[in-house]
């Protein structure tokens, strides 16, 4: 994240875009995980991993600055409302409350408050997140005893009458009952909140945030542009800056043995990895939204040469990496179905 801004701040020192500085930060991770999954099971699980958790904590960095350096006057109650319900959060996490809804409702008022604080709302899903319980009631090893002696009393000479029946016995509707609740109990909720969400943010929100957000306007921008002044600083950053800040950190990371090589992974993979790095699409045009005020005439022409900017860059990272994977990558499957 460093070296993409410090890029940034070295070609616009001395501009009137220096504000746009976290612009090139973030990895999307819609994007860049995407452009994996078109490579399918050449991937190895390992590089998946590597670039989703980059991504994350990359995102999580950008939401951090976006919090402490794009945030209004401070709304002190409304902020102090906020953090007695996120306890309230903490303390149904450490009780073991399953509901979704729970942490769903509690978590909107939260966003809500954060947003009338002053302080950018996108931290509070960050906090909220810590706060939803990620380990089940039961193992698996639990759940799966308890449904075995539910099932148990169905018994196979019975099977006829189950047929023929519409009602339970009462016995049978607790059996089921039991099965019901364990079955609750064995998913986390935040890997069921997950799981319930994945297909809105990918279908509707991010799609939604896109063409909300990604709108250029093109008739007062000469195409030289994109070579020149806060469009070249963002391409660059991008490109060069999170390729070289992913690539040498991890080569430093390993070679200093504070983290290991990837498995079945290798320096050109990790290579084209840091080049995806550079597609800062959605997170990168939320952050120029933020930087510069559309409603002034040099406000909205930056802000129009920032979105050229990541467009053009992200672009470039995509395609790039796409074609350095597809070049390294071995051509069979690294893993096992097992291992995925």
């Amino acid at each position: 994240m460093a070296v993409p801004v410090l890029i940034f701040f070295i070609m616009g020192h001395g501009s009137d875009y220096t504000d746009g500085a976290a612009i090139p930060m973030a990895t999307d991770i819609a994007f860049s995980l995407g452009i994996l999954g078109m490579l399918g099971s050449r991937v190895p699980i390992s590089l998946k991993i590597f670039l989703t958790t980059l991504a994350v904590v990359d995102d999580i960095g950008g939401i951090i600055v976006i919090a402490a350096f794009y945030s209004g006057h401070i709304q002190a109650m409304f902020l102090v409302y906020a953090l007695a319900l996120l306890l309230v959060l903490y303390i149904g996490g450490r009780m073991g409350v399953q509901s979704k809804m729970f942490y769903f409702i509690i978590g909107g008022i939260v966003w809500f408050l954060f947003l009338n604080s002053g302080i950018h709302p996108t931290i509070a899903g960050v906090l909220v997140a810590f706060c939803v319980p990620a380990v089940p009631v039961y193992a698996p090893v639990r759940y799966i005893k308890i449904i075995r002696t539910s099932i148990g009393h169905f018994r196979k000479e019975d099977d006829a009458a189950l047929n023929a029946r519409t009602f339970l016995s009462h016995d049978q509707m607790d059996r089921l009952k039991e099965i019901e609740s364990a079955s609750d109990k064995v998913i986390s909720p935040l890997q069921d909140l997950e799981d319930s969400l994945h297909p809105v943010v990918n279908y509707l929100i991010i799609p939604l945030f896109a063409f909300a957000n990604a709108g250029i306007y093109l008739l007062d921008l000469q195409p030289a542009t994109i070579f020149t002044g806060l469009s070249l600083a963002i391409i660059v950053s991008l490109i060069v800056g999170k390729f070289a800040g992913i690539l040498g950190f991890s080569y430093l990371a390993v070679k200093m043995k504070l983290a290991p090589m990837p498995e079945r992974s290798d320096w050109k993979m990790i290579a084209a990895v840091a080049l995806l790095g550079g597609i800062g699409f959605t997170v990168s045009l939320f952050i120029a939204n933020l930087s510069f005020d559309p409603s002034t005439a040099a406000g909205a022409r930056l802000l129009d040469m920032a979105k050229l900017g990541i467009v053009v860059g992200s672009l470039i990272a995509g395609v790039g990496g796409y074609l350095l994977l597809k070049k390294w990558l071995p051509i069979s499957s690294q893993d096992d179905e097992t291992d995925a």
